[in-house]
């Protein structure tokens, strides 16, 4: 381009110095005539020129070639990675397709499990109707038995009458392996549906908003509208050999946390959540952990009990009443603040029945957390449709059920669950609080009651 523009200026002055010969030429005579060539110098000068311009154009056409190579190979880069997003959507797409596959295998086996699970259900309740009957006409032909034994004792070795006996005994023993069984089956039931909701759960997290859309989302509102819990209850039933809380199903060598079915004394077979730590599974009777499951509910569910057991859960005033009431127990409560501090308190205690609003007595308190509930005092259960005598208030004032005193303190572990924000005296009062002896007002973000036997040991 530069020589380009050097010719374009030598040309006018080659021509500007032609003319200038010409006129001068005109103002003087020549002698001899004019000449029809251009002089030998102007035609070198015109030549240089031009070889400068070739030059130049070569220069401009290799360099624009390099330039045509440069936008061709970034050309080239592109199509190879437009190929590569072409081909990743393509597994995505495939990889999308077969999570929706997965999904609906995983529904229907969700489907098959519940209904295998109401079906065990309802053998397992036939069983246990077929077992009373059994039992009631084994005590009948035993008080039989023993009547004839009385008037006539010489027919206690009758081969009949042992026979008959042998017969009794053999049947009630099937009849408990049966139960062992189902138990089994439906314990088997439970872990493989634990499975599956996890297996759904990790789905839902893959971002696809097709399959939160399915019947996953009902899943998601449920904590709020969950019935009372009171799985597999059945009718009353006469000693059977099960466990009467977790520290029995652990010394029968069940060393793992999860549900297990009890049957306290006098009490309904029912599942409970067994927490295994330093050498003993303590009973789990409350826990806050996220806020999923609304506390705020009446007497009758905080009697029955309400939530998920594999979340947040109250085990119900009567199952707690129905386990404690067998021994002597402690009562261990765990804390967790926002900033992931944590407590711990046990205390030994008693707790009334239905007919004195479940009255908590405490003494004798371990433990490295804040001192909060009052020792060697009565504290009654309301809620805010059944309330005590001597703190009309406290539970509406206060959200949740709890066991207050004669003025409502500010320890309320079934409170509304209020996230870390700041938040006014008033409303960290209605949530979940722990306020020690001191005065000083914990917030709490997570919460455990657990109770085992007072004479195994605890742990810190």
């Amino acid at each position: 381009m530069y020589t380009i523009k050097l010719f374009l200026i030598l040309v006018p002055l080659v021509i500007s110095s032609r003319i200038d010969q010409d006129n001068s030429s005109l103002d003087s005579p020549s002698p001899e005539p004019k000449s029809r060539f251009a002089m030998l110098d102007d035609i070198k000068i015109l030549a240089n020129g031009l070889l400068q311009l070739g030059h130049g154009l070569k220069d401009f056409v290799h360099k624009t070639k390099g330039q045509i190579n440069d936008i061709f190979q970034k050309l080239n880069i592109f199509d190879q990675s437009f190929y590569d997003l072409s081909m990743q959507t393509n597994e995505i797409k495939e990889e999308e397709k077969e999570l929706r596959r997965t999904t609906s295998k995983l529904q229907v086996k969700n489907a098959e499990v519940k209904n295998m699970s109401l079906e065990l259900n309802s053998k397992l309740e036939s069983l246990l109707e077929e077992k009373i009957l059994l039992q009631q006409k084994v005590r009948y032909l035993e008080e039989q038995l023993a009547n004839l034994i009385q008037n006539q004792p010489d027919i206690q070795d009758h081969p009949e009458v042992t026979s008959l006996k042998a017969f009794i005994e053999q049947q009630d023993n099937s009849i408990k392996d049966l139960l062992q069984t189902v138990e089994e089956q439906y314990k088997q039931l439970n872990q493989q549906q634990s499975q599956i909701k996890e297996i759904e759960n990790q789905l839902r997290r893959t971002g696809i908003q097709e399959l939160t859309e399915n019947s996953l989302s009902s899943k998601q509102r449920a904590p709020r509208t969950t019935p009372p819990l009171q799985l597999n209850e059945t009718k009353n039933v006469e000693e059977d050999g099960s466990a009467a809380d977790c520290s029995a199903i652990y010394n029968r060598r069940e060393h793992r946390s999860g549900t297990y079915a009890i049957r306290p004394s006098n009490s309904q077979v029912f599942q409970v959540y067994c927490d295994v730590k330093s050498g003993s599974s303590w009973t789990l009777i409350q826990h806050r952990t996220d806020g999923s499951q609304n506390f705020n509910e009446t007497w009758e569910k905080y009697r029955h009990g309400f939530g998920k057991l594999d979340g947040e859960f109250w085990l119900g005033l009567e199952k707690i009443y129905s386990i404690v009431k067998q021994s002597n127990y402690i009562l261990r409560i765990e804390l967790e603040d926002w900033k992931d501090n944590k407590y711990y308190v046990e205390y030994s205690f008693h707790l009334g029945n239905h007919e004195t609003n479940y009255r908590l007595h405490l003494a004798e308190m371990t433990g490295n957390g804040p001192k909060a509930f009052p020792e060697h005092q009565d504290l009654e259960f309301s809620t805010w449709g059944h309330k005590a005598e001597r703190h009309l208030l406290c539970s509406e004032s206060y959200s949740g059920g709890w066991w207050w005193h004669d003025v409502c303190d500010e320890n309320n572990l079934n409170g509304k669950y209020n996230k870390p924000r700041a938040k006014s005296k008033t409303e960290k009062r209605r949530g979940i609080c722990w306020r020690s002896q001191n005065g000083k007002l914990y917030s709490i973000k997570s919460t455990k009651m657990l109770i085992h036997p007072k004479n195994l040991k605890s742990f810190e």
